[in-house]
């Protein structure tokens, strides 16, 4: 193992590297990049002071598990985007609070209301046609009201 590495460690970490990335390349997901990084920098310290295969496979260890880390912030934060249309594709949620008058009365706790041009199904107290209501909760794409 030692012969290999002293022979062709310095290819060994660079074609690693290449096949993490194209890894990364069909399923894309910026996690198999950062072990590409950490393999080609391995393999330009390879070419600059070889280490033995322990050594190299222990830098690689360090420098993936620094790559991962630092990264991890910066890819954190495309998880929760900041909008400024944060009920975008969520419109039930900005009817939360709102009122409005039911446009088909709410029988066996369910009737619905029209907001725009959608019809909501929503489910409350037995209330007639017309009757205010306020939405006061969500359960998936339903609403929860109550009378005002």
């Amino acid at each position: 193992m030692e012969q290999f590495f002293t022979a062709y460690g310095n290819w060994f970490w660079l074609s690693l590297a290449a096949l993490l990335l194209v890894g990364e390349l069909l399923n894309p997901g910026v996690f198999l990049m950062w072990f590409a990084a950490a393999a080609a920098l391995t393999g330009i310290i390879h070419f600059i002071m070889p280490l033995g295969w322990t050594g190299e496979v222990l830098v690689f260890a360090l420098l993936a598990f620094m790559l991962v880390l630092a990264s991890w912030r910066w890819v954190s934060k495309s998880w929760n985007p900041v909008s400024d249309q944060p009920f975008l594709n969520q419109r039930q949620h900005a009817l939360l609070g709102k009122t409005f008058p039911l446009h088909v009365a709410i029988v066996n706790g369910q009737g619905k209301i029209r907001f725009e041009d959608t019809l909501w199904d929503v489910d409350g107290p037995e209330l007639p046609k017309s009757a205010r209501v306020t939405v006061t909760g969500l359960d998936g794409m339903r609403l929860k009201v109550e009378p005002v």
